[in-house]
């Protein structure tokens, strides 16, 4: 069980783990030692996930979320598996842990009045050297 707050506490049953062989450094280890994990929750159909919170892990997830509704994650960062399960697990769980802090609300605000004499005089003087790149006629 993978507990992420004291009220969401996502079950084993809910995580699916590959494993398969990982690129980089390694020398031959590399070659025949399965150290990189895959790890894929299904987080549209989980119970433990509250639905605002599934909707915001969509967002935050992007190219991770899967059109089934699955969240995969993978590292092949370390040559030890043990320590990869461990890094993609506290991944998992970071990325739950930001979705559950609702956005804050914008607050529209106005431009001071300032602001908006100093765009204006910017667009003047802007528009005036525009206006010098015209052709110049040759004296006669």
């Amino acid at each position: 069980m993978l507990r992420i707050t004291d009220e969401i506490a996502i079950q084993d049953w809910e995580l699916t783990e590959s494993f398969m062989r990982a690129s980089g450094p390694g020398g031959q280890n590399v070659n025949k030692v399965s150290s990189a994990v895959e790890l894929r929750f299904e987080a549209a159909t989980s119970p433990s996930i509250p639905t605002p919170v599934k909707n915001r892990l969509r967002r935050l997830a992007g190219r991770r979320w899967t059109t089934e509704g699955a969240l995969v994650l993978q590292c092949d960062e370390t040559r030890s598996q043990v320590r990869n399960r461990e890094i993609i697990r506290e991944r998992l769980k970071e990325l739950i842990t930001a979705a559950l802090k609702p956005p804050k609300k914008r607050i529209p605000t106005r431009p001071t009045l300032g602001s908006k004499k100093r765009r204006l005089k910017a667009k003047k003087t802007r528009g005036e050297v525009k206006a010098l790149r015209g052709r110049v006629d040759p004296p006669e």
